[in-house]
């Protein structure tokens, strides 16, 4: 069975590397360098895993077919309304570096099919489940940007203020899910808790953007940061911002010069 990845950077070929491990024919979609291949690549294909960055999200999505099931493994989609118009669509989210995805660490995800669990069945993966799409990808959004101010925070690892920032957090992240309709308790999971930790810390980007930043305001990242695109998009209205979620307010102030 063939399945199309689009995104061939160091997640997108750590969860190729899995499908190919359990025996399914994997071909991949490099938006950096083939620009001409998307309707050979997903050809054919029974699934279409997408794992390109979230900025590029609308550059492919008008060319794949809706009636071919998608998984969604990008982090910084903020509304499952971005694929609407598709039939079938799971998502695949939680705290796995792609490093450690492919030293086959233990790893723990959260999916919202059974298919995708057992299409990545491996002995170091550990999944939990829901079927609330839309909170799922709104905690890969939010942890990205709530690691910048972590960073902009000077914030260090499992120190007392680390944890009662993420406690103070997880309060908010589920004022927001709960304001734009989607479930409170999927920030229990390991896509909204487990992945919110592994985030607002290094090696994370989103995180070490922001201890750049509190150095520097004027620092400009070399590679992408995720929590940068998803603000931009909260700020132009794109999810519902509660009174109370007041450290996404404070990011959505101070980010003039880089969101």
């Amino acid at each position: 069975m063939k399945i199309a990845i689009l995104g061939a950077g160091a997640f997108g070929t750590a969860l190729g590397g899995i499908l190919a491990g359990n025996g399914y024919d994997i071909d991949y979609y490099d938006s950096r360098i083939e620009k001409e291949r998307l309707s050979d690549v997903v050809a054919g294909s029974k699934f279409i895993l997408i794992v390109v960055p979230s900025a590029s999200i609308s550059h492919v999505l008008p060319y794949l077919p809706t009636d071919v099931p998608l998984i969604i493994a990008t982090k910084g989609i903020l509304s499952a309304k971005t694929f609407e118009k598709f039939k079938d669509y799971m998502v695949l989210s939680g705290p796995g570096f792609a490093v450690d995805i492919k030293a086959q660490k233990k790893t723990y995800l959260t999916a919202t099919d059974l298919r995708v669990e057992e299409l990545f069945k491996a002995d170091y993966l550990i999944f939990d489940s829901t079927d609330d799409e839309n909170g799922v990808l709104m905690c890969g959004a939010l942890k990205n940007v709530y690691a910048i101010y972590a960073g902009l925070l000077g914030l260090e690892k499992e120190s007392d203020r680390w944890n009662s920032y993420i406690d103070s957090i997880l309060d908010e992240m589920r004022a927001v899910l709960k304001e734009n309709g989607a479930r409170e308790e999927t920030v229990d999971l390991a896509c909204g808790v487990g992945d919110l930790k592994l985030t607002c810390a290094y090696p994370s980007r989103n995180y070490e953007f922001g201890d750049k930043l509190r150095h520097n305001p004027n620092y400009q990242p070399e590679k992408t940061v995720e929590g940068i695109s998803a603000l931009k998009r909260i700020k132009r209205g794109e999810i519902k911002v509660p009174k109370d979620a007041t450290v996404l307010r404070e990011l959505m102030r101070i980010s003039e010069k880089w969101a």
